[in-house]
């Protein structure tokens, strides 16, 4: 059977500015529907990556295909307007002196009535119908955002590259405008690679993760992969808050508040981290010392102190303090739970949810 080819590859992108490596060996795959995410905080070369892909930067080394032709090595390069790519950023980047309808068709050409045709035909997708004749002073937020898409989208691109395109929308609008921006990209047909700092973003939008780190891809997959088998700590701290358990393996064994942990995989005296994250843990409230029964998965409850609780709209967090050592530990429970400070518990954590990694990878 045919492999498919990609409608994007990128393979070995590298990328220097003064002296530091902002791309250090990136390489890429993005097929035609698919939506991949580029994920990592600030600085990480997500968007120096993605003005390569365009063609308004060029690498120092490493090669661009689309639809398995090249179009980018560090001799020959096509120009950007001949790649087929569709651009959003953050800004929206709209002309202010145009209107709505010359917005969307301004990077169309040919006869007048089809640039009309697909004006309106994507201001109708979009539910922007209505404002046709309107200016972009003249529009929300949220409805400049869907021009933008819609003029992105005009010409149809075979990949789509989307630079933190919703950052500038307030929280409730972002979510209806990502979901409504997600379904035209998935009827369109194109490739998309959108960059973005908030792993709650690219949980929502992608069928792909490429988490980023220091100029280069650490990990890649599917959204519920890398949340539920990170490769490292600082892996599974950018999807969500962790607790950190540190050990030391004795005889493959490591001891913990909660008992002792079977880490086969960690040598002899070497130094871990157990993470657990705060919806895996486990509260009961303290029975006269006795504490509660605990399921086999549960492992050996550990006694703590309540030092705080905070409600936080879909959930309560609170913070405690472990008897067995003083660490502190958070746990998450769904709806309203703020017992006072001062107040004992027992908890328990999900041991089959627990991720064990060497200490060392912390320091490095």
């Amino acid at each position: 059977m045919n492999t498919p080819t990609p409608r994007l590859e990128i393979s070995n992108i590298t990328r220097t500015f003064a002296g530091r490596q902002v791309v250090d060996d990136v390489s890429l795959r993005v097929m035609p529907g698919q939506v991949t995410c580029l994920l990592g905080p600030s600085g990480c070369g997500k968007s120096t990556t993605l003005r390569i892909i365009a063609g308004v930067d060029m690498q120092d080394s490493g090669t661009i295909h689309i639809d398995g032709a090249l179009v980018c090595d560090t001799v020959y390069r096509v120009p950007p307007e001949r790649r087929s790519v569709g651009l959003m950023f953050q800004d929206f980047a709209l002309f202010p002196h145009l209107s709505v309808a010359e917005n969307v068709a301004f990077g169309l050409s040919g006869p007048r009535a089809a640039k009309r045709q697909r004006v309106e035909e994507l201001l109708k997708r979009v539910d922007l119908a209505r404002f046709i004749d309107e200016y972009p002073h003249q529009l929300s937020g949220g409805e400049q955002q869907r021009v933008a898409l819609a003029r992105a989208l005009a010409p149809r691109p075979k990949i789509m590259l989307m630079d933190e395109p919703f950052s500038g929308l307030d929280n409730r609008l972002r979510d209806e405008i990502r979901d409504e921006t997600l379904s035209v990209l998935k009827e369109e047909g194109a490739a998309v690679l959108l960059v973005t700092h908030e792993p709650d973003e690219a949980m929502r939008m992608a069928d792909e993760i490429a988490l980023m780190r220091g100029g280069r891809i650490v990990q890649q997959g599917a959204p519920y992969n890398l949340y539920n088998a990170p490769v490292d700590r600082a892996a599974a701290a950018f999807f969500s808050d962790i607790n950190v358990i540190p050990g030391k393996v004795q005889g493959l064994l490591t001891e913990t508040p909660f008992g002792q942990f079977l880490t086969p995989a960690m040598p002899d005296g070497s130094e871990v981290d157990i993470i657990i994250r705060p919806q895996h843990v486990k509260i009961d409230f303290d029975r006269n010392g006795r504490g509660p029964n605990p399921t086999p998965e549960d492992g050996v409850p550990a006694r703590a102190v309540v030092e705080r609780a905070r409600f936080m709209g879909s959930e309560s967090l609170v913070e405690f303090r472990m008897d067995y050592d003083g660490s502190t530990l958070k746990a998450t429970v769904p709806a309203v739970f703020l017992p006072k400070p001062g107040t004992p518990m027992w908890l328990m954590i999900r041991r089959d949810r627990c991720f064990v990694f060497s200490s060392r990878a912390r320091a490095a």
